[in-house]
């Protein structure tokens, strides 16, 4: 599914964001969801989970709801901070996911989604983060994760049962340990930051960043624009085995 580019004068400077969601070559179905609003300055990843057809609805329920809660406090003139905002944005998607999956249809028990929302305003990016889904900062030498993965194999690194260099061998790394909608409520990790000529913001669901290396990552997205560098991580993504649905998002800031 394909995005155009779309330019915005902000503070001076020019966002330009692109994305694309792809199915990858071991699932029947995309459960991953994506959001583009360049009018409100949104962008969101969702990579949904559960059920025979739970994962599929979580994701796009949340991002739903996401952007009905921005347009709501844009529309009617009653915005809150954007912390207070994004906070909301999780608070209302795991209430309703939460809600859907306790209907009479067993099929939607336990979905979930991870979701990570990006929001632009006045000069600051707001990046609020549940799950394994992932945003990183690159520019010309750099790439920095930004959002914390609330998994299993996190939680084994930061102890230190498990290295860095081990964990593509761990059991249960695709558990995740907080997710929108497996409970009513939810808390999100929110990550605030000046926006920057010369930085691009990735976001990326696990299917990318569990198949291609955070190195390999960087050096397509220093040597292509933001569109080439979404459809070759995708790729990329296929020839190291395409085992789960692929979104790809890049937000860039120039002057």
């Amino acid at each position: 599914m394909d995005f155009p580019l779309d330019f915005r004068k902000l503070t001076g400077m020019t966002i330009r964001a692109y994305g694309e969601t792809d199915v990858g070559l071991k699932r029947e179905k995309n459960e991953d969801a994506i959001l583009l609003e360049p009018e409100m300055d949104l962008f969101v990843v969702a990579d949904g989970m559960g059920g025979h057809k739970g994962g599929d609805l979580a994701s796009k329920m949340a991002i739903a709801s996401v952007k009905e809660v921005v347009e709501t406090h844009r529309t009617e003139h009653t915005f809150l901070s954007p912390r207070a905002m994004i906070e909301e944005c999780y608070v209302e998607a795991s209430r309703r996911i939460f809600e859907a999956s306790q209907m009479e249809d067993h099929y939607l028990q336990g979905m979930g989604t991870t979701m990570v929302v990006s929001y632009v305003h006045q000069g600051d990016i707001f990046i609020g983060n549940v799950g394994d889904s992932r945003a990183y900062l690159l520019n010309e030498k750099y790439m920095w994760q930004i959002t914390e993965d609330h998994s299993l194999l996190n939680e084994h690194i930061k102890a230190g049962l498990i290295r860095d260099a081990d964990a593509k061998d761990f059991q249960a790394k695709n558990i995740i340990t907080r997710s929108v909608g497996f409970e009513r409520e939810v808390r999100c990790d929110i990550f605030q930051r000046k926006i920057q000529p010369g930085d691009q913001y990735l976001i990326c669901s696990d299917g990318l960043s569990g198949l291609v290396s955070d190195e390999r990552i960087h050096e397509i997205c220093t040597l292509n624009d933001i569109e080439n560098s979404v459809k070759i991580l995708i790729q990329e993504a296929k020839k190291n085995g395409g085992d789960d649905n692929i979104t790809v998002l890049i937000i860039e800031v120039v002057d």
